[in-house]
């Protein structure tokens, strides 16, 4: 019998899933397939044994099992386990890409909105983010996928690190050689005590800890062919071109073809090449949802012309292919045909058809693109290499470069077989040599050939041939980790087949002396070789402010520290993020780990980052960046700043920042993903414009009334079920705790308002308070099946009767055209799940605002519905009269009454006897909405009110999962393109620190890895306003010293010949010309106007006001001029 039994019983805190990996590994290494067998059947027996003991036993110390979920236990979860047999059940089975969630959709329970019960593998609270990307059929084609990494210096490593996060089934890291001091630059596994060690072997443990649900292997001898055999792709980031075209031929024939990447980081340059076989399908070109449009009318034509409601643009372009619904009269098009769009216009379009015999259209119908598969031919290496075809263009304004570099790389790949090693930086003999062969292999060519050959491009790419900088890496691991997803799952547009890179602009202005290129021995080496040990000084000395510390704040902390920036004696980096972790973090956020939930981020990404490089001066703190607490980031801080990095993911917040930036003229280094996208933006001081100068239209808002009366499509109708949740669950248990603190103080603030607002607010009050109090949980069935009665049933009705089926608009239309939907009233069925899951969640959080304990009888589906049956619903007969509003431009469906001042007076007496039938102390508890907890039945309920409410109105139901992205406004985001935004941003940011780039060198960058699309470009510069012989941007700010008084900031004015006639501090007026008795204020100090007037409370560490100043020249013409800062502090020096 195989000698298992000490891993049976791993020591409580090792990690499991890599204990047991290992030992697999040791007996296949072995050949001993007999051992693993019977070695896998005692460990499932073991697991299921473990499922089947008591929770404590099953508990692990913050650890993620193989399956992927979060294995912690408390009695709530063991609670909400058992009321989940009443939603559904079934068995699960952890498998190997993503695990079971027990405590969520995962364990069988049927979907709110219908549908069988479909067993998931995939952990939706840590894939929530990646799954709004690719959606469950990518991620399951990922879960099943096998990767082959090789070359583990900083590109391999920051490939491996996304696949790993993206959750494939496996990755087996492959190198051959030794880490040396040299690979510290970049790679961020590595530590001073890995040199020696081979670098794939070096990686494994820290690479594991990213994710325990992949399999992580090593192999450490030169590669096989049939070893390829094993895996879906592979990617090879250090191998010579020979043993490349070998490797891809294998792949290119292999059945089915092996997706084959070859991609390169050497210094300031990079290059990817990807072999997705002779014939690849992309399943989904764009990742983009199918466009879908209102039909407003079709015309008896041939062809047809289709007009859709003005509510939004069409995106149709010619060529589309479209099916059409929900059409009445001409009703031959809803056959689910595809037909071909032509004559797109932003409104309407025209289709391959003869219509002329169809029925006439009448009224409703949906248009939705049909999106296609797409099939690419892809050629092996060999042939690629010589004919390699469009190159994908990043830059415009290089539009020649790509094929030099096509050259480049492989000439490189011939220096170093003939030489055996690489150019060494600062060798005009290895460029010169270098530079022979780029023209031997050119004059070669038949065609493509290059008329000249840029030899400073050359020289550069020669000196860091060997240096792999962090950025490039990042960026390259970013792209290629993504090329990755594309091959193993068909999801987006792989790369046709080249892409060529280089940031020359990167390096410094001055020439280079080549003996400031000479390692030092340290662990910048690398990045030494390229930029020059000056630079590196600088980067070392400097102060930086990362603000934020999610998904961008981890790469930024992780590239700046093996970039050594703010490492040396007089460099600090201070992050700031108010945030803690969660688990749908870890996908993404990859300093983070599970055993760190709860925890606050910048203080764990902080102290990740100093393992990463223990000189890392890094203070992490947990304020808001924001006008509140700049008494902590005060003058002092922001002046002493080198440069700031956002890494946030709000508007407002980055605007916030921006203006900080303005105001104290430093760089800010800007960037943003959003699911496969991202862009960056340089903000230079006096050379680009700021963040706020332009701005995003703001997103269209769906009018109140549309998502209470009248929703044509599925956002509108979680708009309106989140809404009111948030009335039911949070602003009405709130607004009532307001009144039982202080019952006198809020009934009077509540009559001396006196508006509709008021009455709806007491209104609600004495509902929850009185009418519709619950002190059972029979009570809480109540009201949620009499709730779903008056949202599903009865409004829907009064609806109908108010505005019946042929009603007509004051103009003779039918009111209810497109995009209106006729809606019908649901009908109870005790058969339907759907309906009783809604009547768990409801009743579930209803009981919460009340504190009322949940029932054991509540498991038990038959006694739940039972409870639900028994519930007498009381007849309804719609009213006449009723006014809805159908006003698109109303902001309220309050109406106002001439009646409100004498209703509300009759609430306050109502609330008042209801107070006196309250228990002593008695409180609600208001639910505050958390989409990320699976446990707490918050999605489940606003789910099933969109979902019964989509019913309503014809409109097609979503899963929770999709639910929750709408409702809880997620932002989808990868790792790949995270990645990629840090690589960008850190390129420039040695520009910025370098100093003395003009604008032309710095790149703003937008990214598209689905399509793929790379589009760089200089930033726009600020607007330059004149007055005579003064010239000005939004950078510049005025600054008067000595504190003046009033009558002198006129006289300094008046001396560049502008006439102020308005000066204000905040939002007070401290002096207009055309009031008089503003005369007697000349002689005041600035500073004490801005006392006595704006009642200005100034700190000790406040050392000037700021006012704003309205002037205009001598011929009466506003000119808009700076903001003028006016110290009154003497003792104290800035710098400006």
């Amino acid at each position: 019998m195989p000698k298992v039994l000490p891993f049976l019983e791993p020591p409580r805190h090792c990690n499991y899933h890599l204990h047991i990996t290992t030992f697999l590994q040791t007996l296949e290494s072995e050949g001993n397939l007999a051992s693993i067998a019977f070695f896998t059947v005692h460990l499932l027996k073991d697991l299921i044994g473990l499922m089947h003991d008591s929770p404590s036993d099953f508990m692990l110390p913050g650890k993620r099992s193989a399956g992927g979920e979060e294995v912690v236990v408390d009695e709530s979860l063991i609670k909400r386990t058992k009321i989940d047999n009443l939603i559904g059940t079934s068995s699960t089975v952890a498998t190997m890409g993503g695990g079971n969630n027990p405590n969520g959709t995962t364990n069988g329970k049927l979907p709110i909105g219908g549908g069988e019960s479909k067993q998931s593998d995939i952990d939706e609270d840590l894939h929530s983010r990646q799954l709004a990307v690719y959606g469950r059929e990518t991620m399951r084609r990922l879960f099943a996928s096998n990767i082959l990494v090789s070359g583990m210096q900083g590109l391999g490593a920051e490939i491996a690190k996304n696949l790993i996060l993206a959750g494939v089934k496996s990755v087996t890291l492959h190198d051959e050689g030794a880490v040396e001091l040299w690979d510290l630059s970049s790679n961020f596994i590595f530590t001073e005590d890995d040199v020696g060690k081979n670098r794939a072997l070096a990686s494994l443990n820290k690479m594991q800890e990213l994710n325990n649900s992949v399999v992580i292997s090593t192999l450490t001898t030169e590669l096989t062919i049939e070893q390829l055999s094993k895996f879906q792709a592979v990617v090879f980031t250090d191998i010579t071109l020979e043993k490349a075209t070998e490797f891809d031929n294998f792949c290119h024939k292999h059945e089915p073809p092996i997706a084959f990447i070859k991609s390169e980081a050497r210094g300031l340059f990079g290059s990817v090449f990807c072999d997705f076989g002779p014939k690849f399908t992309v399943s989904d070109v764009d990742g983009e949802d199918p466009h879908t449009g209102i039909i407003a009318s079709i015309s008896n034509d041939n062809p047809p012309l289709v007009t859709c409601v003005d509510d939004e643009r069409l995106e149709f372009q010619d060529g589309d292919l479209v099916v059409f619904s929900e059409i009445h009269g001409m009703t031959e098009l809803n056959d689910g045909k595809p037909r071909k769009v032509i004559n797109a216009k932003p409104f309407s379009f025209s289709i391959e058809e003869d219509a002329t015999n169809y029925g006439q259209y009448t009224k409703g119908g949906i248009v939705t693109q049909l999106k296609q598969p797409k099939v690419l031919k892809f050629k092996p290496l060999e042939e690629a290499i010589k004919d390699p075809g469009e190159f994908l263009l990043s830059d415009f304004s290089k539009f020649d470069r790509p094929p030099l570099l096509h050259l480049l790389f492989q000439a490189l790949d011939k220096f170093v077989s003939e030489s055996g090693r690489y150019p060494v930086a600062g060798s005009e003999e290895d460029a010169q040599n270098l530079l022979s062969l780029v023209i031997n292999m050119n004059n070669e060519l038949k065609d493509g050939k290059i008329n000249e050959i840029d030899e400073k491009i050359v020289r550069n790419f020669a000196f860091g041939a060997r240096a792999v900088l962090n950025p490039m890496a990042a960026m390259f691991g970013g792209i290629v980790g993504q090329e990755v997803v594309k091959a193993c799952s068909g999801k987006f547009h792989p790369l046709l087949q080249f892409f060529y890179f280089d940031s020359l602009e990167s390096l410094p202005v001055e020439p280079l002396d080549p003996n400031d290129l000479k390692p030092l021995n340290s662990r910048y080496d690398a990045q030494i070789s390229v930029f020059g040990a000056k630079l590196q000084k600088q980067l070392e000395e400097a102060k930086v402010f990362v603000v934020g510390s999610g998904a961008l704040g981890c790469e930024f902390l992780k590239n700046l520290a093996l970039m050594g920036v703010s490492c040396g004696s007089g460099g600090k980096l201070t992050i700031t993020d108010d945030d803690v972790i969660e688990k749908s973090n870890l996908s993404r956020q990859f300093l983070f780990r599970d055993w760190n939930i709860g925890q606050a981020k910048s203080t764990v990404a902080a102290t990740a980052a100093t393992l990463i490089n223990p000189n890392f001066h890094i203070e992490a703190l947990q304020n808001r960046a924001s006008p509140d607490t700049e008494i902590v980031f005060d003058d002092t801080f922001w002046e002493n700043l080198s440069v700031v990095v956002n890494a946030l993911d709000n508007v407002n917040a980055r605007l916030y920042i921006d203006q900080r930036c303005l105001y104290f003229q430093k760089p800010l280094l800007e960037s943003g993903t959003l699911g496969a996208k991202c862009n960056t933006q340089m903000v230079i001081p006096h050379l680009t414009e700021n963040y706020g100068a332009s701005r995003d239209p703001p997103e269209k808002q769906a009018p109140m009334c549309t998502v209470h009366s009248f929703p044509h499509n599925i956002d509108h109708c979680l708009t309106w079920a989140r809404s009111e949740f948030e009335g039911l669950l949070e602003k009405t248990p709130a607004e009532a705790n307001a009144y039982l603190s202080n019952p006198s103080e809020y009934t009077s603030g509540k009559e001396k308002a006196g508006d509709a607002q008021a009455r709806d607010n007491l209104e609600r009050v004495l509902e929850c308070l009185e009418k519709e109090r619950c002190q059972s949980f029979i009570d809480c069935i109540v009201w949620a099946r009499l709730k779903f009665e008056d949202y599903f049933a009865n409004r829907v009705k009064q609806l109908t009767f108010t505005f019946p089926e042929d009603s007509v608009n004051s103009s003779g239309t039918p009111f209810w055209s497109a995009p209106k939907r006729f809606p019908r009233p649901l009908e109870f069925s005790i058969e339907d799940q759907s309906h009783l899951n809604f009547f768990i969640a409801a009743s579930i959080l209803r009981a919460e605002t009340y504190g009322i304990p949940i029932p054991e009888w509540i498991k038990y589906p038959t006694d739940f519905a039972d409870a639900v049956s028994n519930v007498i619903v009381p007849d309804f007969e719609p009213k006449k009269n009723v006014k809805i509003v159908t006003d698109e431009k109303a902001t309220s469906i309050s109406t106002a009454s001439i009646d409100d001042s004498v209703v509300i007076s009759e609430l306050v007496n109502k609330l008042k006897l209801c107070h006196q039938n309250l228990p002593p102390g008695f409180r609600m508890n208001p639910i505050q909405f958390e989409k990320d907890d699976d446990t707490n039945y918050h999605m489940e309920l606003i789910a099933g009110l969109a979902n019964m409410r989509a019913r309503n109105y014809s409109i097609p139901e979503v899963d929770k999962l999709k639910a929750k992205f709408i409702a809880g406004r997620i932002i989808p985001a990868i790792a790949t393109a995270t990645a990629m935004a840090t690589g960008f941003v850190c390129l420039e940011l040695y520009k910025v620190l370098n100093g003395g780039h003009k604008v032309e060198d710095y790149r703003n960058t937008f990214a598209n890895l689905a399509l793929p699309l790379f589009s760089m470009a200089e930033p726009v510069p600020p607007k330059v306003i004149k007055h005579q012989d003064l010239s000005w941007t939004v950078w510049d700010r005025w600054i008067l010293r000595d504190n003046p008084t009033l009558r002198e900031l006129l006289q300094w004015l008046k001396n560049k010949a502008l006439n102020a006639y308005s000066i204000s501090y905040g939002s007070c007026l401290l002096y207009n010309s055309m009031f008089t008795r503003h005369k007697d204020r000349m002689d005041k100090k600035m500073v004490n106007l801005a006392k006595e007037v704006a009642k200005a409370d100034l700190p000790p560490y406040r050392r000037h006001i700021d006012v704003v100043v309205a002037c205009e020249d001598d011929d009466e013409n506003d000119v808009d001029i700076p903001q003028i800062s006016v110290y009154f502090r003497l003792d104290l020096k800035m710098r400006v």
